[in-house]
């Protein structure tokens, strides 16, 4: 018996209809692997002012999947991959070398990577054909994808384990950071690499159009709350799995897009936040 069979066979005891429907387990255990993810690699997307940063990494699959299409690859994920973290590299090292402001660089980048995916798939006559990447459908998770998230998790955490403490250092004052032998473009071009992967391997099941919300607003929420850097993970985490369940959930019995709903829960969470936060400091 393999740990996903006792996954399906403990959610069949939950006294709820949505229970008993295969596609809902999967689904469920699918968010409770991505959003800690999101809310980890979150907390430092915020912190480091990299929103734009992750939304030109999301709009980089378009261009991913037409180089898959290209290739006559079947599932477009690893292409995806690659140039998201090939994108992310480059981004780096413009960020480390040039003196353009970051966000022009970032969106002299977004516009070429968008365009250039469009051209592409639409040439292709494939266009069409991929446009379920745009909105995405946790529903449709099957269990390669189940063991594929667990084998990331297992990734992000142990990195999280090794490179916090840097990762940390770095974006409160990078110049400290190096003064204490911290190689903060490594850091950077580690953290910016692993960010492209985790937002290419959720693409299909939250889609390109608001897998940067999944990122920033949980995040966000927890920085009203937070007093220091443990706290805000926490809450980063909490906020990110409660709005995953939630939406899911809800997403069911109102019919409506998973990843769409899970994204007006974290919203919700972070206008809770603002009002909490408010009396937290009165």
């Amino acid at each position: 018996m393999t740990i996903i069979d006792v996954w399906y066979r403990a959610v069949d005891l939950l006294p709820f209809a949505w229970a008993h429907y295969d596609f809902m387990k999967s689904a469920l255990l699918a968010v409770l692997l991505i959003t800690p993810l999101f809310a980890l690699l979150g907390t430092m997307v915020v912190v480091n002012r990299m929103v734009f940063f992750t939304d030109v990494l999301g709009h980089s699959a378009l261009t991913g999947i037409a180089i898959g299409a290209v290739l006559g690859l079947r599932e477009p994920t690893l292409s995806m991959m690659l140039v998201a973290v090939v994108l992310a590299a480059g981004i780096t090292a413009l960020k480390s070398f040039t003196k353009a402001s970051m966000d022009t660089v970032l969106g002299v980048v977004f516009s070429f990577v968008v365009a250039l995916g469009i051209v592409i798939l639409s040439r292709q006559g494939g266009f069409a054909k991929y446009t379920d990447y745009l909105i995405g459908d946790v529903l449709a998770v099957n269990t390669r994808d189940i063991v594929f998230l667990l084998s990331v998790s297992v990734l992000v955490l142990a990195y999280w384990y090794v490179a916090a403490n840097a990762l940390t250092l770095t974006s409160v004052n990078e110049s400290l950071a190096r003064s204490r032998m911290v190689k903060t473009f490594l850091v950077e071009l580690s953290f910016a690499a692993l960010l492209a992967m985790v937002v290419m391997v959720s693409i299909r099941l939250v889609g390109i159009l608001i897998i940067n919300s999944l990122l920033v607003l949980p995040a966000a929420a927890s920085h009203n709350l937070a007093r220091n850097m443990r706290t805000y993970t926490l809450w980063a985490v909490i906020i990110s799995v409660l709005s995953g369940i939630g939406g899911l959930i809800q997403s069911y019995y109102w019919g409506t897009a998973s990843g769409a709903t899970i994204v007006l829960f974290a919203a919700a969470f972070y206008g809770l936040s603002l009002a909490a936060g408010k009396r937290m400091r009165g």
